[in-house]
C-alpha cells in the first residue's frame, strides 16, 4: 500500500509533478502533462503499477527538507554504516525550451559521512500501471518502450533485470556521486539528449531562486506563504499558464470511501483568489498567463460555459474508472472529471470578479474581454434563478444554492463596478437593477431568520461553509449580525476539533448524492480565520491559522482535507485551493494588503 499522503513531497518542472515518498520512492509521475498517464502508479495500486526506489536495504532514519526557496528535494537516510543524501528534481522545461518533449527526473545519490549500501529498482509501467514496457538496451542508455512511450535511463550505476524490474545495488561513500537520470520521450522520435546532472541541479536551482525573487511578502510567516507560492507555481502548466488544482487524481476524502475525484484539470472557480494571491505576491507574469488562459478558456457561447478545462483549455474530460488499480485505500480510480459537464451558477461571479480585479491590480482593461464579459452577464440575468449543482459539485439533484447566488450578485456587482470604474460600455441599470433584485432574494430566501443564520439552499435548514464568503465577497459586512449568525451556527455544526466541514453531512440529509462522511475541509478553515480577522475576532483567527499551519507536512505542503479522527491529511494532493487561502490569510493577518480584505470591500464601494 502507498504512504500516507503527508509523506510525499513533490518535485516539479512547471508542466507535470511527481510525489516522492520519505522511503525514496517516485509513486506518481504522469508524463509529459499533468493529465497525462502515469508511468508510476504505485499511488493508487501497488508496487507492481510502477514505482522508482532508491533506499537503503536496512534499518535506517530518515530526515528531508527543499533546498532553500526550491523545488530540489533532499532526502537523508542515515544507517548504523554512515550517511547518504539523495537530491530529486526535475529541471524546469521553461529553463530549457529545446527539451519540451522530454520531461526528465534527476536523482543524484551523494554520500555524506561513512558507507552506505543502496537498493535502486526502477519498475515502468505505461498508462497508468497497465502497460509492461520491452526493456533493452541502446549504447550508454536503458530504454523501455510501449505504443507512444519510451524513457530512458542514463547512470553510472551496474544495472541489471528482475522480476520485470530493473535494479542496482550501490555502495556509497563519503565524497561519491552516483547520479540516475530518466528521461521520458514519444516512442517515435530520436533518442532524447543527454543531459549533465550536476549542471542542471545549477539550473533547476537558479530558475526556482530567480522566480521567488519577484516575491513581494514581508509579512509574518514568510517561509509557509514561500513554500505555497512554489507550490502554485508547481502546479503550473508553463505552455498556457493554467493552474491545475492538484497534482493527483484519486485521493480519497475519506479512507475507504467513494469521494475520489481527478483534481489534475484548472477550475474556473480557483480563478479569483489565484489571481489575486499571485498579483498581490508580486507575479504580474503568472497572473498574466494565468488570465489569457482564463479568456481562452472560457471563449465562445456562455451557454457552453464549464467549470474546469484541461491544462491547454480542452472542455471534453471524460470519466472512468480505472479497475486495474486497486485505489488508495481501496477507493475507486477516477480519470477524468464528469463534474465538467455540471451547471454551476457561481463560476460566472467567479470569472467576472477575476477579470474585474485583474483590472483594478493593473492588467490590460481595454481588451476583449469586457465584450465575452458582456455575454456573460446576459447568461447571469436570464439563468440566475435556476437550480445549480452548487460549489461542492453535487451528483444529487439541482439546488437553489444561496452560495450560488451569492456568486450571481458578485457578477452584476463587478459588472457595475467595470462600468462605473472604468468607464466600459453596459446597461449600467439595468445590472444596478440585477444586483438589488438578487440580493433580496437571497436575503429573503437564503437567510433563516429564527435560527439568524444563512442556508445552505433556499428553504433548507443545512448549513454550508461556502457561506463564509458572504462577507468576503463584500456581500456583507463583517460586523452585521447576520454574518455573526451565520459564523455562530457554523461554529456550532460544522467546526470540528478546530477545523471545518464543508456541509451538514447526515443519513437522512441527501444533498449530494454520495454516502456521508469526508474530512474537515482546509480552505473553509482557512475563510473562518478570515472571517474572525474581518469581525476583529484577531485571536481566534491567529489561533485558528496556527492549526492548519501544523497540518503541513515536514517540507510545508497541504492536501484538501483532514481526517480529524485519523489524524491525517486526504484529499488530492497538494492541493493549489489549500495553499492559496493560506497565502491569504497570512497576508490578512500581518495587515499586509490582502486578496480577502479587498474582494471584502467591494460590496461597500
Amino acid at each position: 500500500m502507498a504512504l500516507p499522503i503527508e509523506d510525499y513531497a513533490i518535485i516539479a518542472d512547471t508542466q507535470t509533478c511527481a510525489l516522492v515518498g520519505r522511503n525514496g520512492s517516485i509513486d506518481w509521475l504522469c508524463v509529459p502533462r499533468f493529465d497525462s498517464g502515469a508511468i508510476f502508479a504505485a499511488l493508487l495500486g501497488d508496487a507492481e503499477n510502477g514505482h522508482w526506489t532508491i533506499a537503503p536495504a536496512g534499518d535506517h532514519t530518515v530526515r528531508r527538507w527543499y533546498r532553500d526557496e526550491t523545488m530540489v528535494l533532499e532526502t537523508e537516510f542515515e544507517t548504523g554504516g554512515g550517511v547518504v543524501r539523495l537530491i530529486d528534481f526535475m529541471p524546469p522545461r521553461t529553463a530549457t525550451p529545446d527539451r519540451t518533449e522530454s520531461p526528465s527526473v534527476v536523482r543524484i545519490v551523494e554520500g555524506v559521512r561513512g558507507q552506505v549500501d543502496l537498493e535502486m529498482t526502477l519498475r515502468l509501467r505505461f498508462d497508468y500501471g497497465k502497460v509492461v514496457p520491452w526493456v533493452y538496451r541502446e549504447q550508454d542508455a536503458l530504454v523501455a518502450v510501449a505504443g507512444p512511450d519510451s524513457a530512458w535511463l542514463h547512470t553510472p550505476a551496474r544495472l541489471h533485470g528482475e522480476n520485470l524490474s530493473t535494479r542496482a545495488t550501490i555502495r556509497v561513500k563519503a565524497g561519491d556521486r552516483v547520479p540516475f537520470v530518466l528521461t521520458w520521450r514519444p516512442s517515435h522520435l530520436p533518442p532524447p539528449e543527454t543531459i549533465d546532472p550536476v549542471h542542471q541541479l545549477g539550473v533547476t536551482e537558479g530558475y526556482w531562486r530567480g522566480w521567488v525573487s519577484a516575491c513581494t511578502y514581508e509579512g509574518e510567516w514568510r517561509d509557509a506563504v514561500i513554500r505555497s507560492l512554489l507550490t502554485l507555481k508547481a502546479l503550473t502548466y508553463a505552455p498556457t499558464g493554467g493552474i491545475v488544482a492538484a497534482a493527483t487524481t484519486s485521493l480519497p476524502e475519506r479512507l475507504g470511501g467513494v469521494r475520489n475525484w481527478d483534481y489534475r484539470f484548472c477550475w474556473l472557480r480557483d480563478a479569483t483568489i489565484t489571481l489575486q494571491s499571485l498579483l498581490y505576491s508580486g507575479f504580474q507574469s503568472e497572473a498574466k498567463a494565468w488570465r489569457k488562459w482564463l479568456l481562452r478558456a472560457i471563449a465562445g457561447n456562455p451557454d457552453e460555459l464549464q467549470i474546469m478545462y484541461g491544462v491547454a483549455g480542452e472542455r471534453r474530460l471524460d470519466e472512468y474508472v480505472a479497475d486495474w488499480l486497486t485505489g488508495y485505500d481501496g477507493n475507486p480510480v477516477r480519470i477524468g472529471n464528469a463534474a465538467a459537464d455540471q451547471f454551476q451558477l457561481d463560476v460566472y461571479g467567479e470569472v467576472m470578479d477575476a477579470l474585474h480585479q485583474g483590472r483594478r491590480a493593473g492588467l490590460k482593461a481595454d481588451d476583449p474581454a469586457w465584450g465575452l464579459q458582456v455575454q456573460l452577464m446576459e447568461f447571469v440575468e436570464e439563468h440566475w434563478r435556476d437550480p445549480d449543482e452548487g460549489i461542492w459539485e453535487v451528483r444529487g439533484e439541482p439546488r437553489h444554492f444561496t452560495h450560488s447566488k451569492l456568486m450571481a450578485w458578485v457578477a452584476a456587482d463587478r459588472a457595475v463596478k467595470a462600468v462605473d470604474e472604468f468607464g466600459l460600455p453596459g446597461p449600467r441599470e439595468r445590472w444596478d437593477d440585477l444586483r438589488a433584485e438578487i440580493r433580496e432574494d437571497i436575503l429573503t430566501k437564503g437567510y433563516d431568520p429564527e435560527r439568524r443564520t444563512f442556508t445552505q439552499y433556499y428553504g433548507s435548514a443545512e448549513l454550508d461553509a461556502a457561506l463564509l464568503m458572504v462577507p468576503l465577497v463584500g456581500f456583507l459586512p463583517a460586523g452585521d449580525e447576520r454574518v455573526a449568525g451565520t459564523v455562530a451556527a457554523i461554529e456550532e455544526n460544522l467546526l470540528v476539533d478546530g477545523f471545518v466541514q464543508r456541509y451538514t453531512q447526515r443519513h437522512d440529509v441527501d444533498v449530494d448524492g454520495l454516502p456521508p462522511g469526508e474530512g474537515a475541509f482546509l480552505a473553509c478553515t482557512f475563510w473562518l480565520a478570515d472571517n474572525y480577522a474581518l469581525m476583529g475576532r484577531q485571536d481566534e483567527a491567529r489561533e485558528t491559522f496556527a492549526r492548519l499551519l501544523a497540518l503541513r507536512n515536514d517540507v510545508g505542503l497541504l492536501s484538501e482535507e483532514y481526517d480529524t479522527e485519523a489524524g491525517r491529511l486526504v484529499g488530492n494532493f497538494p492541493q493549489a485551493f489549500s495553499h492559496v487561502p493560506l497565502i491569504d490569510t497570512a497576508r490578512t493577518l500581518t495587515a499586509c494588503n490582502a486578496p480577502s480584505e479587498a474582494r471584502a470591500r467591494e460590496g461597500l464601494r
